[in-house]
């Protein structure tokens, strides 16, 4: 018998596009739930748009971000499509939205007006900057929210000025945020029978990430100053080093670490010299100017080699290449194979669950859904009859 997953037998209804909010819903599919991903005609998640020359019009992010969900297509301002949702409410356990704030409500499916259909309903609002609030209207991507969040004035070099981080830091560590938030709330129905409304912000998303930063501040009133590639917690033997034939991160951050860095190095006068944090934190330009050239006098491997036999964290500063090549990578299987969109054949990888399980590990149940592939299919399980399934697609319905 096959062991039962989390979220077995749960449905999620799925308004969701782009990143955030498809990418929090995913997780769930991943552990079992039946994701229905709501999309308008024709046009769908607008990620599906993105390099939409490649794999047959579905854009690599969402190909990683709607993994094993099922798609209808619905013209939401139509009434027929509106009796529709009430339907799929009746049958869910879940709302999921990520529209601007007040758009459900606009279209009659606000909180509100699903609890009433479902009284149990878990109902997850994601947005930029929350449901209220005077910024609560304004657009919001990733970008906007790591400038607005703060997050940009603690990311740069100090030559250079404030940068933004190379991925969608925000998008993603707020899916996660609803993810674990709609698994809370689904649990507490569980317990209680009482469903719950969630509104999730990518500002506050963003606050979270940066939670000890933002302490510091608070309890201090400095503001962090822009650092590089050096650790936040300035100690000068955690840092990026050039090395004869590439980088690397070293993060020598406790006392024996920083020793045995210094030591491997032939600098145990510096160790001894600055044996405290805040001593070593004073002293991190004349630390650094010795550190440095040794560093770049050996290759990576040949520190990499020495660091680990010594104790002291430190990686290669890898491609995505070398990354996805990666023997560990491999080990815990953190990519998996899906059918190549179209009709190609073949297989592509995209990104595991990010956790492993025993039993009833996340699993990918069906490939990104093709737009509206599974509409006749979820009209069926209603009760529609063909010929009212080919009256809502005559009347661009469906």
């Amino acid at each position: 018998m096959t062991p039962q997953q989390a979220f077995t037998g749960l449905r999620i209804l799925d308004f969701t596009q782009v990143l955030a909010g498809p990418f929090a819903t995913q997780q769930l599919a991943q552990l079992g739930a039946d994701v229905i991903k709501v999309e308008t005609r024709e046009t769908g998640d607008l990620a599906r748009g993105l390099l939409a020359d490649i794999n047959d019009g579905m854009a690599p992010s969402f190909l990683t971000c709607n993994l094993g969900k099922r798609s209808i297509t619905l013209d939401l301002k139509k009434p027929q499509a509106k009796s529709i949702i009430f339907k799929l409410v009746a049958t869910s356990d879940a709302v999921v939205e990520n529209f601007k704030p007040g758009t459900m409500a606009r279209l009659g499916l606000d909180y509100q007006a699903l609890r009433d259909i479902k009284p149990d309903i878990v109902y997850a609002s994601i947005s930029g900057y929350g449901q209220q609030g005077p910024k609560a209207e304004l657009p919001a991507f990733d970008g906007a929210i790591q400038a607005a969040s703060g997050m940009m004035s603690i990311s740069g070099h100090p030559e250079t000025g404030p940068v933004r981080s190379g991925y969608f830091s925000v998008d993603m560590s707020t899916a996660l945020n609803a993810a674990f938030a709609i698994s809370a709330a689904l649990f507490r129905r569980h317990i209680t029978g009482e469903g719950q409304r969630l509104d999730i912000s990518m500002m506050d998303t963003a606050f979270v990430m940066q939670a000890p930063q933002i302490s510091k501040y608070l309890t201090t009133g400095t503001e962090p100053a822009l650092l590089g590639n050096a650790s936040p917690t300035e100690q000068p033997t955690a840092n990026v080093f050039a090395t004869q034939d590439g980088f690397i991160q070293v993060v020598a951050l406790r006392d024996p670490q920083a020793q045995a860095f210094l030591d491997l190095l032939g600098c145990s006068e510096l160790y001894l010299k600055y044996a405290k944090p805040a001593q070593r934190i004073r002293a991190s330009a004349e630390i650094a100017a010795v550190i440095q050239p040794l560093l770049a006098a050996q290759p990576t491997a040949y520190w990499l080699e020495k660091l680990n036999a010594a104790g002291v964290p430190a990686a290669a500063i890898q491609t995505l290449a070398q990354a996805t090549a990666d023997e560990q990578v491999n080990h815990r299987l953190s990519l998996t194979e899906i059918p190549r969109p179209g009709d190609t054949g073949g297989v592509t990888q995209v990104v595991s669950a990010g956790h492993i399980c025993e039993p009833a590990p996340p699993i990918v149940q069906r490939p990104p859904p093709r737009l509206g592939e599974h509409t006749d299919s979820i009209l069926l399980d209603l009760g529609y009859s063909q010929h009212s399934i080919a009256k809502l697609h005559s009347d661009a319905v469906v």
